[in-house]
């Protein structure tokens, strides 16, 4: 699934083509996706302006002039297309064409902006929500911890979050609650950059109620590998891809995920990526400069 830097490729590719732009037509090519799409969503869309789009841990925000935010889930396998008329497109490094089934292009906004936006969802997990602006706040999916990338995340936040937690630190950071946005790709990167094992518990982020020098490197880390999956468009592991059909570029630069038997890249350290299972998803470290 999709994790923070992935939709934040999404939503900068997004942006010239619908901030300050109004929907001219919407098309349904279904009625639902992980669950139907809102009651009169073409009448609530159309003619509305995007005054601005932004991102919630892993949900675009678009809000519209109507005074109602349009909430957006890529879900699995979800995808955003933009074309314009004759606008050339510069393919990204790792460029690959990008499928053309009509039968998974669900949802199509024309934008003002001469913009053709298309929502392509081969699994139909995505979603796509009207909710009030005044509302947003109190939805249920947005019940969610702080963003890491935000000037409020910081190592007391976040030691305060574990604060006696016994469970993994792997398992908390995986927990929207305590820190939105990330997933299993991220979580596992940034526990090697701050050199914690992601089986240490998560409580030990602190020391007689203050943040210990441990939760600083983290929260370091993990601040330092979203804006480097950001700056390279994402990793593409399978589904991702940005808007103008480029694969994001992050998976190269890998430290652990899915190197499992390989050296470990932090220098002077003899020890190989290890895989084991925590909580049904495969974890990667180091288990000689991770502690």
């Amino acid at each position: 699934m999709p994790e923070l830097p992935e939709v934040e490729t999404v939503r900068r590719g997004l942006a010239p083509a619908m901030e300050g732009a109004r929907f001219t037509k919407v098309e349904l090519r279904r009625p639902d996706l992980r669950q139907p799409l809102p009651k009169d969503f073409i009448k609530r869309l159309e003619g509305k302006k995007v005054e601005g789009l932004g991102r919630r841990a892993k949900y675009l925000i678009a809000d519209l002039s109507s005074g109602e935010v349009l909430v957006r889930h890529l879900g699995m396998s979800g995808s955003f297309r933009v074309a314009r008329a004759r606008a050339e497109k510069t393919p990204g490094r790792f460029h690959r064409e990008r499928g053309r089934a009509a039968a998974h292009d669900h949802v199509v906004f024309h934008m003002s902006s001469g913009a053709t936006v298309t929502f392509n969802d081969p699994r139909r997990f995505g979603l796509m929500l009207l909710v009030p602006r005044r509302d947003l706040s109190r939805h249920p999916l947005m019940r969610i911890g702080p963003e890491p990338l935000g000037n409020a995340f910081d190592a007391a936040l976040l030691a305060k979050a574990c604060a006696n937690k016994k469970t993994s630190l792997k398992a908390a950071l995986s927990d929207q609650k305590v820190v939105a946005g990330l997933g299993n790709i991220y979580v596992c990167e940034a526990l090697h950059r701050a050199r914690l094992s992601p089986m240490r518990i998560a409580a030990t982020l602190s020391t007689r109620g203050k943040p210990n020098e441990r939760a600083e490197r983290l929260v370091g880390a993990i601040k330092a590998v979203l804006a480097d999956a950001i700056a390279a468009g994402g990793s593409s592991l399978r589904d991702h891809r940005r808007t103008d059909g480029a694969l994001g570029d992050f998976q190269h630069n890998f430290r652990v995920y899915d190197r499992a038997g390989r050296a470990c890249p932090t220098p002077g350290c003899r020890g190989a990526i290890r895989r084991i299972v925590q909580g049904g998803r495969s974890t990667f470290f180091c288990p000689v400069c991770q502690r």
